[in-house]
């Protein structure tokens, strides 16, 4: 599949993110508070409005009330009131997320409390702000489902009142920003909210039957093919990832991951769409004691998934069954040491190698060496100094279960970096993996390592 080539890349030394072709003439790539890249749609196209950023980040605000914690009964989360947990999130959240999706021309983000990253304008479409997730997903990555071409996936993060506080402090100077001091860490009952959607239609994928689709200028479509030039055209809502601080519930690692997954088999009620976006499972633990290595089918005790949640959603689950949504590239081709032939490899296809909690606790910052950034790659992986070369096109991992790649399937604080000298990130791979390499390489002049490649570490196709 296309994401095998993510061990190539990882020996170019470049980790990247998102593509983008270069902003408009007159548009400022070093504004922090961009909107967009300037390049719209034809008015005889497209005549809505177009994406503000939302960056009047609050600060000294009261916890808020968090009724995911009532509905466990003030407890700890786990497999049987899981379920319950990311209801009431869901819930708490339901008004704005219909307002956002359903009411553009009146959506107004800071009105409402929710707030934008800094720093990715020159990135960000002119009409939804959104940003390419992963450039090309293989339409072999979804055998039992029916999706009979690639896709791109455009995604879009809003932070909470709550949350915003931390990109307040982190950005309180846009042109320096503060990470030590615990400036990156969150605040009890922040939220973060993503948007994930696909260019792939119903006629591509039948799950997409129904799915709400939003215009946007896409500068990717691996469904078409087309990669050279920005073009007005329709994604389907496919993903939202809900992610709230909370160590009451989840005192190891201190987050829940909540993820919800379009279902066209769901009638729509009240709320239209948002009905239809049905939980996949949670998570808010790496199960680092289940060896899902001997045993893949080991019941985990740090995630739950919906045995109702669609097929498609669940072709993705992470590694032993971890959750993993169908943006988050939980599984892929892999390479690996053969112990019982010395100086040859295995390959695994369709391995699941990674989770959103393993992901996101690679979230790090090293400050004495900015043109890198994250010391670690976002799933297991074999530093390429240690063995060049070895295990391309596919990803030259750990060996499953071992020491190297439970490195990735440990509980830690948010304030716990996994590499020593980094700074830890509390979970926010948006900071880590895409704001500080944006803000690194408008102030340097060079493109940055982490902007090379697409979510999936990708080489993007366009620069």
């Amino acid at each position: 599949m296309r994401l095998r080539t993510l061990y190539f890349c990882y020996c170019l030394s470049v980790v990247g993110v998102l593509l983008a072709l270069p902003a408009s003439a007159g548009v400022n790539p070093a504004d922090p508070y961009l909107d967009h890249n300037g390049r719209v749609p034809a008015r005889s196209e497209y005549a809505g409005p177009l994406f503000k950023l939302s960056h009047d980040y609050p600060a000294g605000l009261p916890a808020p009330h968090m009724p995911w914690r009532t509905a466990i009964g003030g407890g700890l989360i786990n497999t049987g009131n899981a379920a319950a947990y990311t209801q009431a999130l869901r819930d708490s959240i339901a008004r704005d997320m219909v307002a956002l999706l359903l009411d553009e021309g009146d959506w107004d983000a800071g009105r409402r409390g929710w707030y934008n990253d800094p720093w990715l304008g020159a990135q960000r479409e002119a009409v939804h702000g959104m940003l390419v997730g992963l450039e090309r997903v293989d339409d072999g990555l979804f055998p039992r489902s029916g999706l009979t071409k690639p896709f791109t996936t455009y995604v879009i993060t809003y932070y909470n009142r709550t949350a915003a506080q931390t990109l307040g402090a982190i950005w309180r100077d846009p042109q320096a920003p503060q990470l030590g001091g615990g400036a990156t860490q969150y605040a009890e009952g922040s939220i973060t909210v993503k948007l994930a959607f696909t260019t792939a239609s119903a006629a591509e994928w039948p799950a997409m039957r129904g799915a709400l689709s939003w215009p946007m200028m896409m500068t990717a479509n691996a469904t078409t093919g087309q990669f050279d030039r920005p073009t007005l055209g329709r994604a389907q809502l496919m993903q939202v990832d809900i992610v709230v601080k909370d160590t009451q519930s989840a005192p190891q690692t201190g987050w829940v991951f909540a993820t919800l997954v379009y279902d066209r088999n769901t009638r729509p009620g009240s709320r239209g769409v948002w009905d239809q976006m049905v939980p996949l499972g949670a998570q808010w633990g790496n199960d680092p004691r289940v060896d899902s290595a001997a045993n893949p089918s080991a019941p985990l005790f740090e995630s739950w998934i919906n045995p109702a949640a669609p097929l498609y959603a669940r072709e993705t689950l992470g590694w032993g069954g971890r959750l993993s949504g169908p943006n988050d590239h939980g599984v892929n081709d892999i390479s690996v040491a053969d112990v019982a032939k010395v100086g040859q490899r295995v390959l695994l296809r369709r391995a699941g190698n990674s989770s959103c909690l393993s992901c996101h606790g690679a979230s790090q910052w090293n400050a004495a060496n900015p043109a890198k950034g994250m010391a670690s790659f976002m799933m297991p992986l074999v530093p390429p100094e240690a063995d060049p070369g070895a295990g391309a096109p596919y990803l030259n991992s750990p060996a499953p279960g071992s020491a190297q790649w439970l490195r990735w399937f440990q509980n830690r604080a948010g304030d716990v970096p996994m590499d020593t000298g980094s700074v830890a990130g509390d979970y926010d791979l948006a900071l880590t993996f895409r704001v500080l390499p944006a803000w690194h390489e408008a102030k340097s002049g060079k493109k940055h390592a982490l902007q090379k490649l697409d979510a999936g570490g990708v080489p993007v196709q366009r620069e």
